[in-house]
């Protein structure tokens, strides 16, 4: 009891959020975002907020530095306390705007999403650094320069003089996500907001991050509220977590007694809808299932005979494609931190099979070839070198006129749904359109009964063929865009990262949605991912590339159990692991 005592004593509280509700106000309706949450945030505590897009966790994190946009949004009730250093409160909803600019980015600091939106396009990497030291710290440009180059090295960005001077685009995703992190610790503050900052990021920059945020976090001792949609993330990150659903806190505990005996059904759903590494299931778990009460049924798992047994049929069959000595050379052109002029091998001479009805996956880091390779067996774009014989036909001596009548069999499935739907057209007409460009399924009215029947197959309803594509969420665009590849009745389907920004409870829905149709519609799959547990999930051989080579190729389960490659067990290191499947 009196260690007790003395520990709770010891606890220095910098932010205490009660009764805290956010509504957005549009004309006569009333969407309440964040319904009456309370919690706090204590010194160099890590706590993360976990939920689905949409619970709240973003609108929390925004209206504790009032960012919210008013209108529409209002805080309706609640207050938001931060203990200073001379450990007054500052209740900052009653703060003038003057005072709490003065504790953004030097009290409170915020690493928002998406580092390309967040880091403005006109400005040098430098400059948008430096600007804070100057507005908070009063630093001169030359101060603040050498201020902005020991973080710049904190944050183990390479060569920082070159950074300094350069613009966003001209950096990759993970020095993106450094530089916003730089730009975050330039006061050193004492709460660090994290929103979602490892989000579509590779499983090695993501473990870069979480591991250069707590070595930060240790020698700052400031405190972290980490942002996000996966609790398996933060397992071996956060102190403690509170977890949101539809703007509520439905369960608040530590990472232990989370993991070890989960309170909340939308809390076991998030916990299990995750492909797990030490075995393979049939389905994989959804959100639904444990919101409707099923919170105890065990899903199915894929014994290793049966495996065995539908890879002896599988691979008993003729190969459906044959890659030979494929290579994809770029012309160099002078980068910024380079005036050399050297093509690039995007893919080195790369060779493997696919079996009709199998699921091929292919993992690796960002710049590894994985996407170009995608692009150039759809012929998107021109191969250097090498041969891809589709049913013994080699594609890349097909005339125009050929190639586009065998399109509508070899199809893909985009990252960005979004991006990959016209925003002036309903979905109907973009699910029929490759029928007409195709001449399938004879007229108009057939073509938009198929639509229908579309819509229905991959979880949607026939009414949403009049909506427009901003009508939808995350989920259902990527799912109107696996409708209208089935449109054409394609034979193989490339996957290319088709999952990696979605919720992992949507993603959970996507994965078994794809399986489904697999196995409907006897489809063949290239799955690529830089997430390894989806990619072992879903299959039945696995490739690993790095810088445009194959560095090993085998049966998923053995490449995850003896990866032979040294960059194989570097890329399963990085895998998040929950605590326990630790135990286990």
């Amino acid at each position: 009891m009196i260690l007790v005592y003395f520990y709770r004593m010891s606890i220095v509280r910098l932010l205490d959020i009660s009764d805290l509700t956010v509504d957005f106000i549009n004309g006569n309706q009333n969407q309440r975002a964040v319904d009456h949450i309370s919690f706090e945030l204590n010194e160099s505590e890590t706590l993360a907020v976990v939920g689905e897009s949409g619970s709240g966790k973003t609108v929390t994190a925004l209206a504790i530095l009032r960012l919210i946009p008013s209108p529409p949004g209002i805080v309706s009730s609640g207050s938001i306390i931060y203990y200073g250093l001379d450990r007054k409160e500052h209740n900052l909803g009653n703060l003038t705007e003057v005072g709490i600019q003065e504790l953004r980015g030097k009290d409170i600091s915020m690493i928002f999403q998406e580092p390309m939106t967040s880091l403005n396009p006109v400005f040098t990497c430098g400059d948008q650094v430096m600007e804070s030291l100057k507005i908070h710290l009063g630093y001169s440009r030359k101060q603040a320069r050498n201020k902005t180059l020991d973080l710049f090295d904190e944050v183990m960005l390479p060569r920082p003089k070159d950074i300094l001077s350069a613009f966003p685009h001209q950096l990759s995703g993970g020095q993106k996500q450094r530089v916003m992190i730089a730009m975050a610790m330039a006061c050193d503050p004492r709460i660090l907001i994290a929103d979602e900052p490892t989000t579509a990021l590779d499983v090695s920059v993501q473990k870069t991050i979480l591991d250069l945020m707590k070595k930060l976090q240790a020698t700052r001792k400031m405190s972290i509220l980490f942002i996000t949609h996966d609790l398996n993330l933060v397992s071996g990150f956060a102190d403690r977590a509170l977890v949101m659903y539809k703007g509520k806190i439905v369960e608040q505990n530590t990472i232990s007694s989370i993991f070890r005996s989960p309170q909340h059904l939308y809390t076991r759903g998030l916990i299990a809808c995750r492909p797990p590494l030490h075995e393979r299931l049939k389905r994989l778990p959804t959100i639904d299932s444990f919101m409707q009460g099923d919170s105890t049924f065990k899903p199915s798992v894929v014994s290793t005979n049966e495996r065995i047994i539908n890879h002896q049929r599988l691979f008993a069959q003729d190969p459906l494609l044959i890659v030979e000595h494929l290579t994809k050379e770029f012309p160099g052109t002078e980068s910024f931190f380079s005036r050399k002029k050297e093509s690039i091998k995007a893919v080195d001479r790369t060779s493997f099979y696919v079996y009709p009805g199998e699921t091929l996956g292919i993992v690796g880091e960002s710049g590894s070839g994985k996407t170009t390779l995608a692009r150039v067996l759809l012929e998107l774009i021109p191969a250097s070198e090498g041969r891809i014989l589709y049913k013994g036909q080699d594609i890349t001596k097909l005339t125009s006129g050929i190639l586009r009548k065998l399109r509508k069999e070899l199809q893909i499935i985009f990252q960005d749904p979004y991006s990959s739907l016209n925003p002036r057209h309903t979905i109907g007409f973009s699910i029929q359109e490759p029928m007409k460009v195709h001449h399938l399924h004879g007229n108009e009215t057939r073509r938009k009964e198929k639509v229908m029947e579309l819509l229905v197959k991959v979880g949607l309803k026939p009414e949403h063929y009049y909506r427009y594509p901003h009508e939808f969420s995350g989920g259902q665009r990527q799912r109107i865009c696996i409708a209208r590849v089935l449109a054409v009745e394609p034979q193989l389907v490339i996957c290319d990262e088709s999952v990696s920004a979605l919720d992992v409870s949507i993603q959970a829905q996507i994965l078994n949605l794809l399986n489904d149709l697999k196995n409907d519609y006897g489809l063949t799959y290239i799955f690529i991912s830089h997430d390894l547990s989806v990619v072992k999930y879903m299959s039945d051989r696995l490739i690993v590339m790095k810088n445009g080579r194959i560095e090993e190729i085998g049966e998923a389960d053995e490449v995850y159990a003896n990866p032979r490659s040294e960059y194989t067990r570097e890329l399963l290191k990085a895998i998040p692991i929950p605590i326990f499947e630790k135990i286990t």
